[in-house]
C-alpha cells in the first residue's frame, strides 16, 4: 500500500504523539523475500566468516578483502544501489536487513562491509552526477572495486570541517592538485577509489572528490603501515598521504564547498546502520554464552540454572530484542517517506532517498547511542558468564568484546551524538517541523493544576505501560522546555543538560519501540504464545525509568531553584509513578528461562 504523508510520522514526532502499534514495522513483519535474504546471508556469513572466526583475529587482511570479493559475487554489495548502475535497488529495511545479519561474526568483516557499502558507495549513488554513477557505481557494487571514505585528519575527527588538506586548481582548470594527511581511513589497504575531503583555497566548507587509487600508479599517494587496533584486527587501516595528486575536475562530488553536508548526511545513513550492524553480534554472544551456560557445571548443576546467570541472559536478549525492535521501526519509517517523496514525483531518487533520511537524524543518533551501548554490554557479560574461559583467545567472547568497543567512537561518537539528538530536535522545533512548545506549554499548566486522584483500568495488556510512556514524554517536555526557555541558543553550551535531555530521548524511543512490537506480537499471536516478548517490554520500560529519573533528577536540581525546582520535582514524581510495579525477577526468569530451554537467542 502506497504510504500517505498524513499516515508517516515526521522524525523525532514521536516525542509528541501516540504511536499505534498497527502502525511500525517488526522484525516480524519481514516478508517473504527478505527472510530468503536474511537466510542467505546468514548461510554465507557462517560458512565464510564465522568459521574462520581465528584468522579474522590473526590480522589476515587478505581474508577480509577475499570475504568482500564473494560479498560481491553473491550481491550483498548491491543491495541499496539503483538497478541502473548495476544494483538491487532494494529498500531501506533490506538494506539494513542485510547490514544487520551480515556483521554478527567479526568486527573486521562488518568494519570493511560497512565502510565499502555505506561511506565508500553511498556518497557516489546520493550525490554523484550521472557520469560518476555510471563510471564508478557498477564497480562498487559488484566489488569489482572498494571505496573508502577519508575524511578524518590528526586534527580533525569530531569538527570534520576543521580539515587541513587542501585542493589547489591547475593554471588550466582541468585538474586538482590534493595535498595532506588522512587517518583511520578503513579499507585503505584494498581500496581502488576514495572518497576525499579537502578544502579550496579559504572555503568555510571543504568539497567531496572522488579520488581512483592504483598501487601500480599511485599518482603521490602513499600509505602508512596497518595500525595496531585493540579490535576489527582484520579490518585494513590505514593513514593515506596525499602528495600533489592530481584529480581532475570532473571528479568534484556535487559543488565546491558541499563536502560537510555530504559528510554529515552520509553519517546519518551510517548511524542506523551500525546499530544494525551490532545487533548479530548480540544474538551469536548471546547464543554462545547460553551454550557455554548450559555445558558448564559448577557444584553439579549447570551454571545457567543460577539466578546471577539467568539475570544476565535476561538483560541481554532483552536489550538486544528492544534494540532490534528500534532498528526495524526506524528503518520501515525512513523507507515510506522516501517512497512518499518518490511517488510525489519532485524528488529524484536521490532526493527522496537524502532527504528521508535526514528527516529521521535524530532516530539514526538515538540508535547508534543506544545499539552500540547494548553489544558493549552484552559481549562484557558474555565475557563474565564464560568467566576465566571469557578471557582466552580460545572462545568467541574476548574477540567479541574487542570489536564491538569501536562502535561507541566510530559515526561520531556518542557523546557527539547524544548532543545532536537535542541539537537537531531544538533545529527542528525552531523551524516548525515539530511543534515541542505547544505541549510543553500544556505540561506546565497541567503540572500547576490540580492532579487527578482516580485509579485507571489498567487490566488491557500494556494500558498502563502505555500511559507511562506518554508520561515520560511530558517529562521529558517539561525538563527540556524549561531549560530551553533559561538558556535559549546557548543551551548548547550546557554539555551536561543535553546529555541528561539525550538520554531521556533515547530511553523514550526504546521503550517505546519494544512495547509496541510486543503488542503488535500479542495482538496476532495471543498473549500466552508471547509472554517472553511481553516480559521483555515490561523489564526494558522500568529500566528505561531508572535512567529518566536519573537524567531528570540531575538536570531540574542543576539548572533550577526555588518553587521552580519544587514544581519541576514534583512532575518527575508524578510521570515516573506506576500503579502496579512489575515483579523484576519474575519478568527476568521468564525470559531465561525461554532463552536457556532453546540453548540460543530465540526471538
Amino acid at each position: 500500500m502506497e504510504a500517505q504523508e498524513k499516515d508517516i510520522i515526521r522524525g523525532s514526532q514521536f516525542l509528541v504523539k501516540e504511536a499505534n502499534c498497527e502502525d511500525i514495522f517488526t522484525p516480524e513483519d519481514f516478508n517473504e523475500d527478505q527472510l530468503m535474504m536474511k537466510e542467505a546471508v546468514t548461510e554465507f556469513v557462517d560458512r565464510e566468516i564465522w568459521a574462520k572466526k581465528a584468522q579474522f583475529e590473526q590480522k589476515d587482511y587478505a581474508l577480509t578483502e577475499s570475504c568482500m570479493r564473494q560479498a560481491g559475487e553473491l550481491g550483498f554489495l548491491s543491495v541499496s544501489v539503483p538497478e541502473e548502475y548495476g544494483g538491487m535497488g532494494m529498500g531501506f529495511v533490506d538494506t539494513v536487513l542485510v547490514c544487520d545479519f551480515i556483521s554478527g561474526a567479526t568486527g573486521s568483516f562488518s568494519t570493511a562491509f560497512g565502510a565499502h557499502t555505506g561511506i565508500g558507495t553511498m556518497p557516489i549513488t546520493l550525490y554523484g552526477n550521472e557520469e560518476q554513477k555510471q563510471k564508478y557505481v557498477p564497480k562498487l557494487a559488484t566489488g569489482e572495486w572498494f571505496g573508502s571514505y577519508c575524511l578524518t585528519e590528526p586534527t580533525a575527527g569530531s569538527d570534520a570541517n576543521s580539515g587541513r588538506t587542501k585542493a589547489v586548481l591547475s593554471e588550466d582548470g582541468k585538474t586538482y592538485k590534493i595535498t595532506g594527511q588522512k587517518m583511520w581511513i578503513s579499507n585503505a589497504g584494498f581500496c581502488r577509489l576514495m572518497i576525499v575531503f579537502a578544502r579550496i583555497e579559504d572555503d568555510k566548507n571543504i568539497t567531496g572528490f572522488i579520488v581512483e587509487y592504483d598501487p601500480e600508479n599511485p599518482n603521490g599517494i602513499t600509505m602508512g603501515e596497518e595500525e595496531h587496533k585493540l579490535g576489527i584486527r582484520a579490518s585494513s587501516t590505514r593513514q593515506v598521504f596525499f602528495n600533489d595528486t592530481l584529480v581532475p575536475v570532473e571528479n568534484m562530488l556535487s559543488e565546491r564547498g558541499n563536502g560537510f553536508k555530504i559528510a554529515m548526511n552520509a553519517l546519518n545513513v551510517g548511524r542506523i546502520k551500525l546499530a544494525a550492524a551490532c545487533l548479530d553480534a548480540q544474538r551469536r554472544t548471546i547464543t554462545e554464552s547460553v551454550k557455554y551456560a548450559n555445558e558448564r557445571i559448577q557444584f553439579k548443576v549447570p551454571i545457567s540454572s543460577f539466578g546471577a546467570i539467568r539475570q544476565k541472559i535476561a538483560e541481554m536478549a532483552t536489550n538486544c530484542w528492544v534494540g532490534e525492535a528500534a532498528c526495524y521501526r526506524a528503518s520501515k519509517d525512513i523507507e515510506n517517506r522516501i517512497e512518499l517523496r518518490k511517488n510525489n514525483g519532485k524528488d529524484s531518487h536521490q532526493e527522496a532517498e537524502l532527504k528521508g533520511v535526514e528527516e529521521y537524524a535524530i532516530e539514526c543518533s538515538i540508535l547508534k547511542v543506544a545499539v552500540s551501548e547494548f553489544i558493549q554490554n552484552c559481549t562484557d557479560e558474555g565475557i563474565q558468564i564464560f568467566g576465566g574461559m571469557g578471557f582466552s583467545e580460545e572462545t568467541p567472547i574476548e574477540s567479541a568484546w574487542r570489536d564491538a568497543r569501536i562502535s561507541r567512537i566510530y559515526e561520531g561518537t556518542n557523546e557527539i551524538n547524544r548532543m545532536l539528538c537535542v541539537g537537531m530536535l531544538i533545529k527542528k522545533a525552531m523551524k516548525g517541523h515539530v511543534d515541542v512548545l505547544t505541549p510543553a506549554m500544556a505540561v506546565k499548566e497541567e503540572l500547576m493544576g490540580i492532579p487527578s486522584f482516580d485509579v485507571p483500568d489498567y487490566s488491557e495488556l500494556f494500558s498502563e505501560e502505555k500511559s507511562i510512556v506518554k508520561n515520560l514524554k511530558k517529562l521529558f517536555l517539561m525538563v527540556a522546555g524549561a531549560a530551553l526557555q533559561k538558556y535559549g541558543e546557548k543551551i548548547e553550551q550546557q554539555q551536561q543538560l543535553m546529555l541528561a535531555a539525550s538520554d531521556i530521548m533515547i530511553q523514550i524511543y526504546l521503550a517505546e519501540s519494544a512495547i509496541l512490537r510486543a503488542e503488535k506480537m500479542a495482538k496476532k499471536e495471543g498473549e500466552d504464545n508471547v509472554k517472553e516478548q511481553i516480559a521483555m517490554a515490561k523489564l526494558n520500560l522500568f529500566h528505561a525509568i531508572d535512567v529518566i529519573e536519573t537524567a531528570g533528577k540531575h538536570s531540574i536540581i542543576s539548572f533550577s531553584e526555588g518553587d521552580e525546582q519544587k514544581m519541576m520535582l514534583m512532575g518527575l514524581r508524578r510521570y515516573i509513578k506506576y500503579v502496579n510495579m512489575p515483579n523484576i525477577i519474575e519478568l527476568r526468569h521468564t525470559i531465561a528461562e525461554k532463552v536457556i530451554k532453546e540453548n540460543k537467542y530465540c526471538f
